[in-house]
């Protein structure tokens, strides 16, 4: 069965950038292999991405002013400044700056 490639995108969250330099660590002290490493961070990103997909049912809206739009290799790239974010329980939040990524479900090629 050929394994499913998914999106390195939420590497660079919070929790992805943790993962990472634990097993950076773990690495270096010789507590695990790279490879090993490479394996966890390979299912970090599918199940991230399916986890999301299949429990976050929150829906939020926003408003700000567009800066920069862009669309390369199939992800929307979005800056938005002055953003004001509503969220389903109506809580608000303000944010100067916002970078938002969107990309297909299914990577180019995928059927």
């Amino acid at each position: 069965m050929a394994s499913k490639e998914y999106y390195e995108l939420y590497r660079q969250s919070s929790i992805g950038l943790a993962l990472i330099d634990t097993l950076d660590s773990m690495v270096h002290e010789g507590r695990i292999e790279p490879q090993l490493a490479m394996k966890i961070v390979s299912t970090f990103d599918r199940v991230i991405t399916e986890v999301l997909a299949d429990k976050v049912k929150a829906r939020l809206s926003f408003k700000g002013h567009l800066d920069t739009y862009r669309f390369c290799d199939e992800v929307w790239t979005f800056l938005i400044k002055d953003a004001n974010f509503k969220l389903d329980n109506q809580t608000n939040i303000q944010a100067e700056k916002v970078k938002i990524v969107s990309c297909n479900s299914k990577k180019p090629g995928e059927t």
